[in-house]
């Protein structure tokens, strides 16, 4: 499906194409199909929309995407100290390992900075890429342009290298700037990595995005380079088992964005 875009120079409608995807656009629109089932068919129109509405509370509720996210996504495991003081072994004796951050959003313009600024998803990548780096001593890279969705935008990359030097202190060794979508940092990504002869990438992303980024890497690696997962964001929100099955902004969220990978594993984007 992603090939289709490209044959057919659409890919800048992904964005919209997601958005009438995912809830609650399709659940609305059942309701609206219950609405006139009514008229024919008082059951069959209650029975639809009574089902709609449940799935729109469902499709708010962080317990769904906890679900749905452990059954469908199945997020890998953050590495542990272990693995971490083995990585830290491999950098001091020069192993080609590079840790690749995944963009998660940019904000064009930030009024009280006066400048562009990275969105929460993707700080919060950045700060576990960079700490990572920090603990294991291997160099790190970020990875992120313009997405489809804006415009007149500055790459997220660039963004993310002004971060990572002015506010934490440890300047990028590797900047793609070019990647519009996942299918793009891994090839884009890769190619740059390989410049440097790196054969090893650890990939930093969200759980939920593991294993979409990985299939990408991994295609574009063609097999010559190892990628391992090293996922952040995998704490839940700690919330009671009644509130997690009530609706709140951040299970709206989460649900989306599992829905969101379940559909561009689908589509092959």
């Amino acid at each position: 499906m992603n090939s289709l875009f490209v044959l057919l120079d659409i890919e800048s409608w992904k964005p919209i194409l997601t958005a009438l995807l995912l809830p609650p656009v399709p659940l609305l629109l059942m309701v609206l199909v219950g609405a006139r089932l009514l008229l024919p068919s008082r059951g069959l129109g209650w029975l639809v929309i009574l089902l709609s509405v449940t799935l729109l509370w469902l499709s708010a509720c962080s317990g769904t995407g906890q679900w749905l996210s452990r059954m469908l996504l199945q997020p890998p495991p953050a590495i542990g100290p272990q693995r971490i003081a083995e990585l830290k072994a491999l950098a001091q004796t020069r192993q080609p390992v590079a840790i690749v951050v995944l963009g998660g959003g940019v904000e064009p313009y930030a009024p009280e900075y006066a400048l562009s600024n990275l969105l929460h998803p993707s700080l919060e990548r950045l700060r576990y890429g960079l700490w990572l780096g920090r603990e294991t001593g291997l160099p790190v890279a970020f990875s992120g342009g313009v997405g489809w969705g804006l415009k007149d935008s500055v790459a997220e990359a660039q963004v993310a290298a002004r971060v990572a030097a002015q506010d934490f202190g440890r300047p990028l060794r590797w900047v793609e700037d070019a990647s519009r979508d996942t299918r793009e940092n891994g090839a884009n990504s890769v190619a740059l990595l390989r410049q440097d002869g790196v054969k090893h990438v650890l990939l930093v992303t969200h759980g939920w995005h593991m294993k979409r980024s990985v299939r990408a890497f991994e295609r574009a690696a063609g097999g010559e380079v190892r990628i391992e997962a090293a996922p952040m964001g995998l704490a839940s929100e700690g919330q009671t088992s009644a509130l997690s099955w009530l609706p709140s902004g951040s299970g709206a969220m989460r649900v989306r964005n599992v829905l969101r990978e379940l559909a561009g594993l689908g589509f092959g984007a």
